[in-house]
């Protein structure tokens, strides 16, 4: 559970101040959305749909799904945040007042905005189609997923209706949905109760997949860092204790490591990606000692940066891929593009996240290119071949203003957008001449953070409220059979590991000395494989 739960809730019921509250005659409506491809081709799609009256309040469609179920309300994010739209799962029926309204819907990401003025009045009945552009076509390369999702508070009935719907009109491929126990509050978590089996009905009846995992986590208290959450995905069986330490479960101690828990599901061949940016004391010795293969970067929230937590890893020699999701309902467009050529499975799908194939967003769609090679790739350069030619697109539904190019953790490139019809693109093309190791990515600015007087500025925000972010994982810049190893970064990590060992020692609750150690061993595990890594550089 991460720090930002306390964000979350049942949305209150709305305010009705529709027309129906003052029982203006209603109009029978049959609304569907179509999709039109570049090349011309229709087809029916989910999505999301806002309707608003001539004075510009919104009005409520009961009849449907409201997209911001479980995410608090607010004045704002009711009249233009996530809890203005409704999702159409297919064709509906539903009803609207006799006036002239507005219409907006969109469908994913990579269709642009729709909006349709309309004239009900004196009409009892009508047929409304609202077309959709696409004006980006990622999904023959890549497949979208959440990698982190959990539901609570609903019924079964109504998480069924959540879990069918909202995923695919957001357009995700695969979802995840992870186990997680919480002392006395995981008799709300609705998705823990289901299996396998359930997952296996839900891809049928829904057209996404569903994935199955656990978070596995300790918390030193009730919310705060202890060794930290990570998510265990395509597990065979739950890893137990699923959470660990009086800090969450109000019983035993913490004298169970989360590497103990990672070694199991990796042994039966699950997938290990660490939440929340690298959050909890564990993360750094788990990632030296290569049993981590991704990294969630804002699931949950931003409340780190990318150059506090994954940059800090590429830039001491670890290839840790970028991944997301988003906790507690799907509070955002926050999803992981992984290039795929072959059939949508779990395992598939996991592979190419596991390989760097990989770029996160909850808007922009990025594209990185250098001599040819795409995300995940590796260049191999020498004092003989040391120029690089950079090609990098963005695109996207909402003005994110500039792409920034990333080299060793600093922008060395930007390119300011431009409006094409009714989005928005740039375009950086770049020649570089490279002497040393290292990685290049491709982003668009970074997401405020909340308590950081350092990260105050905003980006845009998306059609759920939510600011921008985008980013890819790496390519990888190979100089003369070198990788990049920052000698300061490596330090830094040494005396981190240092510090936790000594304040784990000292602060955390054991039964007795082995238990301590089995602990404490992690971090001296850690040191002892980071230690010769310096000595042979």
């Amino acid at each position: 559970m991460s720090a930002d739960l306390a964000l979350l809730q049942l949305p209150t019921k709305a305010k009705q101040t529709s027309s129906r509250q003052t029982e203006q005659p209603q109009c029978k409506v049959k609304l569907r959305l179509i999709e039109i491809h570049p090349s011309g081709n229709k087809q029916n799609v989910p999505g999301l749909l806002r309707v608003f009256n001539a004075k510009g309040n919104r009005v409520p469609i009961p009849e449907l799904l409201n997209r911001g179920t479980g995410v608090k309300t607010s004045p704002k994010s009711e009249q233009t945040g996530i809890h203005s739209w409704s999702v159409i799962p297919r064709e509906v029926q539903i009803q609207l007042p006799q006036t002239k309204l507005i219409l907006e819907a969109l469908s994913g990401l990579e269709t642009e905005l729709t909006r349709k003025t309309i004239n009900l009045s004196q009409k009892s009945s009508a047929n409304i189609t609202l077309p959709l552009t696409r004006f980006a076509n990622q999904t023959p390369n890549y497949k979208t997923a959440n990698t982190h999702l959990h539901i609570m508070k609903l019924s079964r009935e109504n998480c069924n209706r959540y879990l069918k719907q909202v995923p695919a009109a957001d357009r995700l491929d695969l979802v995840f949905i992870s186990h997680l126990e919480r002392a006395i509050a995981d008799k709300t978590y609705i998705t823990n109760r289901y299996s396998n089996a359930d997952f296996k009905i839900l891809s049928k009846e829904s057209g996404v997949l569903f994935g199955w995992g656990e978070e596995h986590r300790h918390n030193s208290s009730g919310h705060d860092e202890g060794y930290g959450h990570v998510m265990l995905l395509d597990i065979k069986q739950l890893v137990q204790p699923v959470s660990i330490g009086p800090g969450i479960m109000k019983q035993g101690t913490d004298g169970i490591p989360l590497s103990r828990g990672i070694q199991t599901a990796r042994k039966d061949k699950a997938t290990v990606i660490w939440c929340h940016n690298a959050w909890g004391t564990e993360a750094t010795p788990n990632i030296i000692q290569g049993d981590v293969h991704a990294l969630n970067i804002f699931d949950g929230g931003t409340r780190s940066t990318y150059e506090d937590s994954y940059y800090r890893y590429l830039n001491g020699g670890y290839k840790t891929p970028f991944s997301t999701g988003t906790d507690w309902f799907q509070y955002d467009f926050s999803r992981v593009y992984a290039a795929l050529d072959i059939p949508l499975t779990t395992a598939n799908w996991l592979d190419s996240l596991k390989a760097g194939k990989t770029f996160i967003t909850n808007g922009p769609l990025l594209d990185l290119r250098i001599n040819g090679k795409g995300i995940g790739d590796q260049l191999q350069l020498s004092a003989d071949n040391n120029h690089i030619t950079i090609h990098a697109t963005g695109k996207g539904r909402v003005d994110f203003e500039k792409l920034e190019l990333v080299h060793n953790g600093k922008v060395i490139a930007t390119r300011k957008t431009d409006p094409l019809q009714n989005h928005f693109e740039a375009i950086l093309e770049l020649k570089l001449k490279i002497d040393q190791p290292g990685w290049i990515a491709l982003r668009t600015p970074s997401p405020s953070v909340p308590n950081n007087p350092k990260r105050q500025q905003k980006t845009p925000l998306n059609e759920y409220g939510r600011e921008l972010f985008s980013h890819t994982s790496p390519i990888y810049l190979k100089w003369e059979g070198k990788t990049k190893f920052d000698l300061n970064q490596a330090q830094a990590f040494l005396k981190e590991m240092q510090q936790n060992r000594e304040k784990i020692a000292k602060q955390f609750l054991f039964a007795d000395n082995h238990e301590r150690a089995q602990v404490l061993d992690v971090y001296s595990d850690g040191i002892e494989k980071l230690s010769q890594e310096i000595k042979s550089h």
